[in-house]
């Protein structure tokens, strides 16, 4: 079964929790803060179904675009279903560190300790989204993460990609930024689907580890499902 994209909203108050106040060298000498932990959302919120792994076939039961940069995003009927993929279920080298919470937020760690990712999906009905702008709408989602305003963050914003339908690729854009506090780095990559009205969100948070490797592996291994 396919996890639920309809189980959470991303809303200021909801991420207060998200993010620990702390001196973080962002590109850029953006000083704001670091995630810590999973993403505080409403607890009245159904549970989700299980996830699929990303390395199945996902079904095509709508017509949805061939790749998914900003602009593709327009050509989204309202009713394409978005999820993540979950190919960490059934990684060897990722364990759960915090279970499906039922409100479209769960954690994975790396087994040696050093490195976390954590992926959201999600209605973005209390993020400030710009209509037909998915890349401005992803920055959006970075800012209430960050609970910076959105001209604090989008200049240090970079695009990036997550994986379309299926792993080893990067056709989906988004917009990420990375933070720094001594041998601790995170990145935080976000799309947004605004034909859709949706979102989704990863965090790869790691100490002592090499960030952007891991970034690209859990990239390369948890697509982007549209269906």
């Amino acid at each position: 079964m396919n996890r639920s994209r309809a189980t959470s909203v991303i809303t200021r108050s909801a991420t207060v929790a998200l993010v620990a106040l702390a001196t973080a060298t962002l590109t850029g000498c953006l000083s704001s803060a670091i995630p810590a932990g999973s993403p505080a959302t409403p607890s009245t919120m159904p549970p989700s179904p299980t996830p699929t792994p990303s390395t199945s076939t996902p079904s095509t039961d709508t017509d949805v675009p061939a790749s998914l940069s900003f602009d593709d995003g327009a050509l989204l009927p309202e009713s394409a279903y978005i999820e993540w993929g979950d190919a960490l279920l059934i990684d060897d080298d990722w364990e759960v560190a915090s279970p499906d919470d039922g409100n479209g937020s769960w954690t994975y760690g790396t087994v040696d300790g050093t490195c976390t990712a954590q992926f959201w999906q999600g209605f973005t009905s209390d993020v400030e989204t710009v209509a037909r702008d998915d890349s401005a709408s992803s920055d959006a989602i970075l800012a209430t993460l960050l609970q910076e305003d959105v001209a604090a963050v989008s200049p240090h914003a970079t695009d990036g990609g997550f994986s379309y339908q299926v792993g080893g690729n990067t056709d989906v854009e988004q917009r990420q930024i990375t933070g720094q506090q001594d041998d601790r780095v995170w990145i935080m990559a976000a799309r947004a689907f605004t034909a859709t009205g949706v979102g989704v969100y990863l965090i790869v948070d790691c100490s002592g580890g090499d960030a952007n490797a891991v970034f690209a592996e859990v990239v390369d291994k948890n697509a982007i499902i549209v269906h």
